[in-house]
């Protein structure tokens, strides 16, 4: 087992055993800092469905001040590739290979927020995921097209590491924000 693949089962354990319930504060955080950084009236955030003690973000679908924003979740395509499509609260959902409700495939939007799901991060704004690589894919094919997203973990505090081990591969984030704040 690699460096990676220990910390992933210890932080996935770790997860398990602590989860909780995220308050409206944690929201409201987001929110601010979302609209600090982006300027457009409308613009698509991409959420992810949580599972396996993923913090539940879809709250934020509950939120008066969230409710003007278009909402994406991610689809793993059979050629491995990620893309992001429209979705509202009460929409279908479809089981992928990996267990992960997904949308149906109606409407593939590129979003200018990504909320990305984590087993663990550090100081530097890394992040460690599930170690199939989609969301590094999917920032690199926008990097290389100068397109900016704006980058934010959903994490609890506990899921802070020292300091992980990255390769050029891997892609930091531009924030991680968690119950007791923004890093």
């Amino acid at each position: 087992m690699d460096r990676k693949q220990i910390i992933r089962k210890k932080y996935f354990d770790k997860r398990k055993k602590n989860y909780f319930e995220l308050n409206e504060n944690f929201f409201l955080s987001l929110y601010k800092l979302i609209k600090k950084k982006i300027k457009m009236k409308k613009f698509c955030i991409s959420i992810y469905y949580p599972n396996s003690f993923e913090v539940n973000i879809l709250k934020i679908l509950d939120l008066e001040y969230f409710k003007k924003f278009i909402f994406l979740l991610p689809v793993i395509e059979k050629n491995g590739s990620m893309n992001f499509y429209k979705w509202k609260k009460n929409d279908i959902l479809s089981v992928n290979k990996y267990g992960i409700l997904e949308p149906i495939k109606l409407k593939k939007k590129i979003p200018e927020v990504v909320l990305v799901p984590l087993l663990a991060f550090d100081k530097n704004r890394n992040r460690l995921g599930y170690g199939k690589g989609f969301y590094d894919k999917y920032f690199s094919r926008f990097i290389k097209n100068h397109k900016k997203i704006l980058k934010v973990g959903i994490a609890f505090s506990f899921q802070k590491y020292n300091k992980l081990p990255v390769n050029n591969k891997d892609f930091k984030l531009d924030y991680i924000i968690t119950e007791k704040g923004i890093v």
